[in-house]
């Protein structure tokens, strides 16, 4: 069968938004992963469409060639597959004007970077770059030096806490306070359940498209964008395709974080033990439902400050929705990977500040349990689990983990009411497994 190209594109009934080449480059973007195909890639593309501009993206692989080499054979088209219970729905992209290597060509990706067309550099790069010695954040301050004040935003578009404040301290940090007058650093939230693609996304991409697709990503329905508006240039209309820009980038950060990033991170570890493949296999478990409302209600919740007019518990009800669809085949040892980089953004929050308030977050802590023995590395039935982690040979030799200062703020140790709920979670999955641990609960 014929591969997607732009030879192939004119016989299919699934085209772009916007004929590929017609605009020019306006963006970077620094990490090609599925989350940006799926996510930004889709927004910039409607935004074009809807509100035109030379906003097309030259998209950078950090290290890895699996997802560049199959695009730049297809001629940087590729189809977003939006999966529900009942069907799926393709869609082919056409918004990336270019792709390069960071590691092969790193000039390439400074000249781009430096290219005063560009005004704005998005990131979806993980938690483990935002570091100053991160190869890709070197590459990045290479560019900005080559810009010569010529104005930008850096737009954030990791899972980090005030992700724009991080990005903007680490690049003072190297390049100086008068940076600020050229750069702007707009925080970010960002939400599609994305899962990697597998031998079977690229099945389905072949059945609805009619031609083969390296490239494909598969995703939820629901996607959401929450941006502040702080551009020191222009910026592709994204508010016409569905984004919204506010002030209050916090509250939509801290509610997606800690209560559908939380949630996420709870049945990837708990199903992850309980032997669930998929996060709507660890949902449909027996007890977990109930558990994660209640995780929600009585620990999470407190914590919360709403976005104005958005209920807590409608958004709550939603998250756990959005989890059970079936189609989405998202694997719970993908999303339990990096544990030490998530946890303390959608977990030790929450504990915190409850205990701030003198509660005992009990389901918290049982999330925090069921991490504590994911990382020993089996499964309630004696099945290895794989331990990807930046951390994990600290992790493996470590007596204590709540002892691990890169993970656990300080003080975190010496709690003992906290550490007697763990001791106890503990011990009831180490006896019971995660499904009669979860039987016993009220």
């Amino acid at each position: 069968m014929e591969r997607l190209s732009r030879r192939t594109l004119d016989g299919l009934d699934h085209r772009p938004a916007i004929r590929p080449g017609d605009a020019g480059v306006g963006v970077v973007h620094l990490g090609l992963g599925a989350f940006h195909r799926a996510h930004q890639a889709v927004f910039t593309e409607d935004a074009i469409a809807k509100g035109g501009g030379d906003w097309a993206i030259a998209a950078v692989a950090p290290s890895s060639r699996s997802v560049l080499d199959p695009l730049i054979e297809q001629d940087l088209l590729y189809s977003v597959l939006t999966l529900d219970a009942e069907r799926v729905r393709p869609r082919v992209l056409g918004v990336h004007a270019a792709a390069l290597h960071a590691a092969g060509d790193p000039a390439g990706v400074e000249a781009r970077l430096a290219d005063p067309a560009v005004r704005v550099v998005t990131l979806t790069v993980t938690e483990k770059a935002y570091s100053r010695d991160s190869a890709i954040f070197r590459l990045l301050v290479r560019g900005l030096r080559a810009r010569g004040g010529a104005p930008v935003a850096l737009l954030s578009c990791d899972n980090l806490p005030s992700n724009g404040r991080r990005l903007r301290e680490l690049v003072v940090a190297e390049l100086g306070e008068s940076i600020v007058e050229s750069v702007g650093f707009p925080c970010s939230m960002v939400d599609r359940i994305v899962p990697a693609s597998t031998e079977g996304t690229y099945a389905m991409a072949q059945a609805a498209l009619g031609v083969v697709d390296r490239a494909a990503v598969a995703a939820e329905p629901f996607s959401q964008w929450v941006i502040e508006d702080d551009f020191p240039a222009d910026r592709p209309a994204w508010e016409l395709a569905g984004a919204i820009f506010t002030d209050d980038v916090a509250s939509w950060e801290r509610l997606k974080l800690r209560m559908l990033n939380g949630v996420h991170s709870a049945l990837a570890y708990l199903g992850a033990l309980a032997g669930a493949p998929t996060i709507d296999r660890a949902l449909a478990l027996p007890g977990m439902r109930a558990a994660m409302e209640s995780f929600i209600r009585t620990d999470i919740a407190p914590t919360l400050r709403p976005p104005e007019g958005l209920s807590i518990q409608r958004y709550g009800e939603s998250v756990l929705e959005r989890f059970s669809n079936p189609a989405l085949r998202h694997r719970t040892l993908q999303v339990a990977m990096d544990g030490t980089q998530k946890l303390p953004q959608r977990l030790l929050g929450t504990i915190a500040d409850r205990r701030a308030a003198g509660a005992t977050p009990r389901y918290a802590a049982l999330v925090l349990a069921a991490w504590m023995r994911f990382v020993r590395g089996r499964a309630d039935d004696g099945t290895p689990l794989p331990l990807d982690d930046p951390l994990a040979d600290r992790l493996r030799a470590a007596p204590s983990l709540l002892e691990l200062d890169a993970v656990f703020p300080p003080g975190f140790a010496d709690d003992a009411e906290l550490r007697a709920e763990l001791d106890e979670w503990g011990k009831a999955l180490q006896r019971h497994g995660v499904v009669g641990t979860l039987g016993a609960l009220p």
